[in-house]
């Protein structure tokens, strides 16, 4: 057990010194084993294929061994697709009452409006599965599998803006430079699969709003712990990992050689200053090579029959954005032992026009999430996986602009919004908190994004307050200095 002074980089000096270090100083025919590897690959059969994390033993028995995280950037609808408030009817059209809205911080894109109507939501609920959650008419798919999944009404944050809304939940911090979540399980837990990323992400644009914020690659960034750590992109068309493939006239047996004799001169370095970055980018490009075979066969879903792909919804004409291919690559991602997978889908920013945009944006995920809860399951996955869905925050009561019969939008609300989870230990069929009449305060059971991010780690047996990172003098953890396991979410 390290000494509690120990600064993160000496932690991981400590780690490279106890077993990647000393075996490669003591393997002095490194170079000849990986030929002989590569002109016999079944030589390596049964060869041990994970990479293990910082933490010798997990805190407590796993509930799940991967995630799936499902972001919806822009801030999905709470009001209108799973908090039904039928009373809302009566209220529309009236200014939202000073006594619920206790001088709430708006942004700048509401606070100066001279009225505050609110809006019931234009779509129908109705009550499914043998649980009877209530979900909009918008997402016909996912309200088939609810029995499978836990409903979370009640979270909040503190953020009223995208940015440092979307940096919080993903880092525990509303400033740009903490590790992201999918770091801190890449950091913790390692993978269990040496020949792909620990964390992969993929991104998909919405057909609700075209014109929606950015994606900033930090959000899964690895911050101030070692960057192999940091999550490593997927994207469509040739090249899924950018300079991944190598260049004309290169062929597999020189790009051994060249990564061989890199790895001397790197390990000079090393000895000479002693960086232990310079050790993760020598697991880079040794990940990098073994990716130039992995990867390939990981996106050709040439081997999935017609009906997978019907069922995820998967099209040629790339409606969706890429979200229902994605959702198919995180199953498949998960099989083949990545840790932390997460897609994050963009187009959820209704401030206007959201009678038509949501539609869109429901009709992008729909069929491919439920696809995907299903699929886990079906091949004996979800108890082993843990799904997350929402984005970084909820819509307000109040419309934002002109109130028409037909049309209306809702800006920014933290103070409560809805996500939900599945598998990987949480107790399935059941809805966890509850806000008031005017969806926009909470009422029971609040959930902070902290407490969120507890739980995760929790399922895959990591306890929040012991998986830290010491940096410039002190010790971080992705809940900062907060957060409770939500005990009533697991099974």
């Amino acid at each position: 057990m390290l000494a509690p002074w120990h600064s993160g980089w000496e932690q991981e000096w400590q780690r490279l010194v106890t077993r990647r270090y000393f075996f490669g100083k003591t393997a002095t025919g490194i170079g000849t084993v990986a030929l002989a590897g590569l002109l016999n690959p079944e030589l390596w059969a049964g060869a041990a294929r994970s990479v293990p994390g910082v933490l010798a033993q997990l805190h407590h028995r796993p509930r799940a061994k991967h995630v799936i995280y499902l972001f919806m950037s822009g801030g999905p609808s709470h009001i209108d697709l799973f908090d039904y408030k039928p009373q809302l009817q009566k209220y529309h059209g009236q200014e939202l009452p000073a006594s619920v809205r206790m001088g709430q911080r708006l942004t700048g894109m509401t606070a100066f409006q001279k009225s505050f109507p609110c809006v019931a939501p234009m779509f129908r609920f109705a009550q499914h599965g043998k649980c009877g959650t209530w979900v909009s008419e918008l997402l016909p798919h996912i309200a088939g599998i609810v029995d499978d999944i836990a409903v979370v009404k009640s979270l909040h944050t503190e953020a009223i803006n995208h940015d440092p809304a979307i940096t919080y939940i993903q880092t525990g911090s509303q400033q740009p430079g903490r590790p992201s979540l999918g770091a801190w399980a890449s950091y913790g837990l390692g993978t269990e699969n040496a020949d792909l990323p620990a964390f992969v992400v993929m991104i998909s644009q919405g057909s609700g709003n075209k014109t929606d914020q950015p994606i900033f690659s930090r959000l899964w960034g690895s911050g101030f712990i070692p960057s192999q750590h940091q999550g490593v992109r997927l994207r469509s068309g040739k090249d899924p990992v950018l300079y991944l493939s190598d260049p004309p006239g290169m062929d597999r047996l020189s790009r051994r050689r060249m990564l061989d004799a890199l790895e001397q001169l790197n390990r000079r370095t090393a000895d000479a200053v002693g960086d232990p970055e310079i050790h993760t980018r020598i697991a880079q490009y040794e990940m990098a090579f073994r990716m130039q075979s992995s990867v390939p066969e990981l996106t050709d879903l040439s081997d999935e029959p017609q009906y997978i792909l019907d069922m995820y919804g998967i099209r040629d004409d790339n409606v969706d954005g890429g979200y229902a291919r994605n959702c198919l690559l995180a199953r498949r991602l998960v099989e083949r032992g990545v840790r932390f997978v997460q897609l994050m889908h963009r187009g959820w920013d209704q401030h206007g026009n959201l009678p038509k945009q949501i539609r869109g944006q429901c009709s992008d995920v729909d069929r491919p999430t439920a696809a995907l809860v299903q699929d886990l399951k079906a091949r004996g996955l979800l108890d082993e996986t843990l799904v997350l869905w929402g984005g970084e925050f909820g819509r307000t009561i109040y419309s934002q602009g002109p109130l028409t019969k037909d049309n209306y939008g809702r800006d920014h609300h933290g103070r409560c919004f809805t996500m939900w989870m599945a598998g990987g230990g949480i107790r399935p069929g059941i809805v966890y908190g509850e806000t008031d009449d005017y969806c926009y305060n909470i009422v029971r059971d609040p959930v902070h994004i902290h407490d969120w991010n507890a739980t995760i780690l929790y399922c895959l047996g990591v306890d929040h307050t012991r998986l830290t990172f010491r940096f410039q003098g002190r010790d971080y953890r992705l809940t900062d200095v907060h957060g409770s396991v939500i005990s009533g979410l697991l099974a």
